[in-house]
């Protein structure tokens, strides 16, 4: 079963309709669905698949010999002489120089990055060998995007050459609803958010749903058992992502599993290391990865963004893991959590209302619609947040958009197993109290929840739109 991407398969047809060749670049975490996407798009076409190894303690030439095997068995021939990037490059070509045809170099970063002439090999390649079939696609992905950044997407060899990214990103509400099947009808979408919020939208997580258990059981299984899917993925996605590095980039996730919304200065802080480029730029690789977002707030008065941001993790699966799993490791080797109620758990509730935020937010178009809010009328959005001074009190907010209409929609987001209670208004009122500059604006409170609300916080007609989230994970057909 393939569900969504229609927006990126429409993109890649349309390189059909061009009378030149074209170079295309997609990256994405790992089992966000890149190579599942380039099969569904090639599948009336000749693909032609190739993929690197995973680095790890191979030289060069293992590379160069994994890919000359690779050619040899798709296209029954010898194995080609793989001493040269360039020889091997050329066999591709050649086979492929007539006709309809999509060639992609999966994990790319990994046939690469022990090679310096691995990339000036391939442009070499591209303009004298595969550009000259007009009918040729050429898709080069992977799941290290900080490297494809680097390497292709900022590199002077390759400017002018490439026709397409795509970044892929977490599926929608409406495409993640479809995994439940024919039994999506008869299971809350309270249950639902329940998974999502250990998978997020990652579509080979949500490929492991099974209807038919409570979401409670499923988690158990695939996240509390040492057999389990999610319990071994965490190591396998930073051993094959940032190899030797991976400790570091660890750590870093574990500080703001501990402090969510952190600063860099709070950061460097926690890991007690000195502020510096380096720092930075593992921080721009987490984010790459799709691990990480970096909010910054703004100044409202001015509507424009702040140098202050906040550091939150993104994924959900990551910081599911970090949270519960990890901790909990040799627990769960030794079977401890074959009977033990996760509710139970310390901070569960907490923990599965920052990962409900998440969700919300990534899907963020949903509110645009619901509020009649134009995209092209907003002028900062995003979680905000307003640093303690003399003068003004600090202030978080789970959501807020601000638009050309001097308005403010501050939304507070709740994932609650009970309907929300009247003491949300208290609570709302004195985030909105804390405001800098709210007396200039506007405000419209927004409440977005799953399981209900109580008759009085309607009652109030204090919220000016109350969301039920919920509503997307229901099918309507």
């Amino acid at each position: 079963m393939f569900i969504g991407r229609k927006k990126e398969l429409d993109r890649l047809k349309g390189l059909w309709k061009k009378n030149i060749a074209s170079f295309v670049v997609i990256k994405g975490r790992r089992r966000i669905g890149k190579s599942r996407l380039i099969e569904k798009f090639s599948e009336n076409t000749r693909l032609v698949s190739l993929s690197g190894l995973p680095p790890d303690s191979l030289k060069a030439q293992d590379q160069r010999d994994e890919f000359a095997r690779q050619l040899g068995r798709i296209f029954q021939i010898p194995t080609p002489y793989s001493q040269d990037w360039g020889d091997l490059f050329w066999h591709l070509a050649h086979h492929t120089q007539k006709g309809p045809v999509v060639i992609a170099l999966d994990e790319i970063s990994w046939m690469g990055i022990k090679d310096k002439t691995f990339l000036g090999k391939l442009k070499t390649a591209w303009d004298q060998y595969f550009k000259k079939n007009p009918q040729l696609i050429l898709i080069v992905c992977g799941s290290v995007s900080s490297w494809i950044e680097k390497n292709i997407l900022s590199s002077t060899g390759f400017v002018g050459r490439i026709d397409l990214v795509i970044n892929l990103e977490e599926l929608n509400l409406s495409e993640c609803n479809q995994f439940w099947g024919k039994y999506t009808k008869n299971i809350s979408p309270y249950e639902k958010f329940k998974i999502l919020s250990v998978t997020g939208g990652v579509p080979r997580y949500l490929e492991n749903i099974i209807p038919n258990i409570s979401a409670e059981e499923w988690i158990r299984q695939n996240c509390f058992t040492p057999e389990g899917f999610l319990f071994r993925e965490f190591d396998q996605i930073f051993h094959d992502l940032f190899s030797r590095r991976n400790e570091t980039y660890r750590r870093i996730l574990e500080c703001l599993n501990h402090h969510p919304n952190a600063t860099f200065e709070e950061i460097c802080q926690e890991l007690d290391v000195v502020k510096s480029g380096v720092l930075s730029q593992y921080l721009n690789d987490l984010i790459t990865a799709g691990f990480l977002k970096r909010s910054y707030t703004w100044d409202l008065r001015k509507a424009k963004s702040s140098k202050l941001s906040q550091f939150r993790i993104s994924d959900n699966y990551i910081r599911f893991y970090l949270k519960y799993i990890a901790p909990n490791k040799e627990n769960i080797l030794r079977g401890s959590f074959q009977d033990r109620p996760l509710g139970m758990t310390s901070g569960w509730e907490v923990m599965m209302g920052l990962q409900f935020e998440n969700l919300v937010i990534q899907n963020r178009s949903i509110l645009y619609h619901l509020l009649h809010i134009h995209p092209s009328k907003i002028l900062c959005e995003g979680p905000y947040f307003q640093r303690p001074t003399k003068d003004k009190s600090g202030c978080q907010i789970d959501y807020m958009i601000q638009t050309k209409y001097n308005t403010l929609y501050v939304c507070e987001i709740k994932f609650l197993r009970h309907s929300v209670q009247i003491d949300v208004i208290k609570e709302m009122q004195q985030k909105i109290a804390n405001l800098d500059n709210r007396k200039i604006m506007s405000i419209r409170p927004i409440l977005i929840h799953v399981n209900g609300v109580d008759e009085g916080v309607i009652a109030e007609e204090f919220f000016a739109e109350i969301i039920n989230f919920g509503q997307m994970l229901v099918d309507t057909n």
